[in-house]
């Protein structure tokens, strides 16, 4: 099967496609099969275009992107203003034939805004996570209020997907108090090995990021994939219902 995780965040503009570059170019530099998709955007295809460049290139815009908005809103209301109103049920069947071409690869989905900003009719990022039943990695910078932001988080998340969930703190340029704690203080309250804080980076990340984060990225990756793996066992064995 393939093992799917699914990059959702607080809000926008915290680092979802940063992670999700960083991701894809740390697995393809350890010669894993890797697959990073964005369904959904709106207001461009910046994110997008990042993930194909990732992939080296070698996948169509239109194959980690199908549906695009020119609006700079929700997708939901940058949708209906195009008159191409979204519903669930296709993106996730495009979710699923993309996660059977490659059921040897680590394929990473990255969300559109928040958890719980809405993507279409009646569906979220939470819907299409639960759908393809991906492990969330959460994205949220890290600063005062990032406590709260997490655990808010992490609470609209169904309890069989909260467990499972790591947490990636993104620092800001300019650090305060919040951001020297919030790891420490989330690891309290989640528990060893589910919080993991990354530097600063620009839009683009660097292409060979420094031996630090490359640990990180692995320390990350094997939590994760190792979730991913005991879900799909508890799948083909009758459990880890939600």
């Amino acid at each position: 099967m393939a093992r799917v995780l699914f990059i959702t965040g607080s809000d926008t503009g915290v680092g979802k496609t940063v992670l999700t570059v960083l991701l894809a170019r740390h697995l393809r530099r350890q010669g894993t099969p890797v697959l990073a998709l964005k369904p959904i955007c709106s207001g461009g295809r910046d994110d997008a275009e990042a993930l194909q460049a990732a992939q080296g290139g070698g996948i169509s815009l239109d194959a980690i992107n199908p549906w695009s908005f020119r609006a700079p809103l929700a997708p939901w209301l940058a949708a209906r203003r195009e008159g191409r109103p979204l519903k669930q049920g296709p993106v996730v069947a495009f979710l699923r034939a993309a996660l059977d071409s490659r059921p040897r690869s680590v394929v990473l989905i990255e969300g559109a805004g928040g958890l719980l900003s809405p993507l279409g009719e009646h569906f979220a990022n939470r819907e299409l996570l639960v759908a393809v039943r991906a492990d969330p990695l959460v994205v949220c910078a890290n600063r005062l209020g990032t406590l709260n932001q997490v655990l808010l988080v992490l609470e609209a998340l169904p309890p069989a997907f909260r467990g499972r969930a790591r947490v990636v703190l993104m620092e800001p340029v300019a650090p305060d108090d919040g951001s020297r704690t919030n790891a420490a203080a989330l690891e309290e309250r989640l528990g060893p090995g589910r919080v993991v804080t990354l530097p600063r980076f620009l839009k683009t990340p660097p292409r060979e990021p420094g031996i630090r984060v490359r640990r990180l990225l692995d320390g990350l990756l094997v939590a994760a994939v190792a979730e991913t793996a005991l879900s799909g066992a508890c799948r083909h064995s009758g459990g880890g219902g939600g």
